[in-house]
């Protein structure tokens, strides 16, 4: 019986776990067609571990295999540093993310949404997330001025910053609140434009940045690196595209990181 109950813990368990994150990196690609770094990489690592947990005695005996050379022991050391390396990177990675989540204004402030999808001419349910949270903060704070950054991409009927005017105004925010920012494409471009035009009307220049939560971090570095220091008000993001979202940050985390902000 404790054999039994071991073995449940040490190999069901996990592999329950695996194919669960694996169904969720799968998710997005079933129901949106939505694939990228996030999905590919988690939905690997899934397959793998559950593989493993699955089948230890075939996992083992590859092991073995391998180790009879001496190519394959460095290749078995290479790969273990590497996987812990990585592995510690994304805990760090994913501590600061948890951190900038929420850090709501404390004084006088700008807001500005981040932009995401159009579909049909109107907000996709993660835009109308973002939406939402900055229209509970500014259906409180009356005096608050927000810019709504975003392009138009080519699948888009309209840009993101008309899509977001037309939603806001519709619930009721005057738009002589709302500054539009259509050109951005990107992040950076999103914050470097709204900074531009923040300093062009003389608004308060201590912004509030509304994206998702697993988005803050990055959004963060970048105003940073554009001389501000914001605030953060962050929209809920479904559960079923959180795991994919999240790793996928953890690559953009990295690259701007190593590489700077594009």
């Amino acid at each position: 019986m404790d054999h039994f109950i071991k073995d449940i813990l040490m190999r069901a368990v996990p592999a329950l776990i695996s194919f669960i994150l694996l169904v969720l990196f799968i998710l997005p690609v079933v129901r949106i067609g939505n694939v990228n770094i996030g999905n590919l990489a988690g939905g690997t690592v899934s397959l793998g571990l559950l593989l493993i947990f699955l089948f230890p005695e075939g996992f083992r005996r590859l092991l073995h295999t391998i180790k009879e050379s001496t190519g394959g022991r460095i290749f078995l050391w290479v790969a273990g540093i590497a996987a812990v390396l990585c592995a510690v990177t994304a805990l760090v990675i994913s501590f600061f993310m948890v951190r900038a989540i929420n850090d709501p204004p404390k004084g006088p402030t700008t807001v500005v949404v981040l932009g995401c999808q159009v579909k049909n001419g109107g907000p996709s349910k993660m835009l109308r997330r973002r939406l939402d949270a900055a229209y509970s903060f500014l259906s409180e704070n009356e005096e608050v001025m927000v810019v709504v950054s975003g392009g138009k991409g080519d699948d888009e009927a309209i840009s993101e910053a008309q899509c977001m005017m037309e939603y806001l105004t519709a619930k009721g925010i005057s738009p002589d609140r709302i500054i539009m920012e259509d050109k951005s494409t990107s992040t950076e471009e999103n914050l470097r434009f709204s900074k531009a035009i923040i300093e062009e009307k003389g608004l308060c220049e201590d912004i509030t940045i509304v994206t998702d939560g697993y988005h803050q971090l990055r959004a963060e570095m970048l105003a940073r690196q554009l001389g501000m220091d914001p605030w953060h008000i962050s929209a809920k993001t479904a559960g079923w595209l959180l795991p994919t979202y999240w790793v996928r940050e953890w690559f953009g985390v990295a690259y701007y990181g190593i590489f700077g902000a594009k």
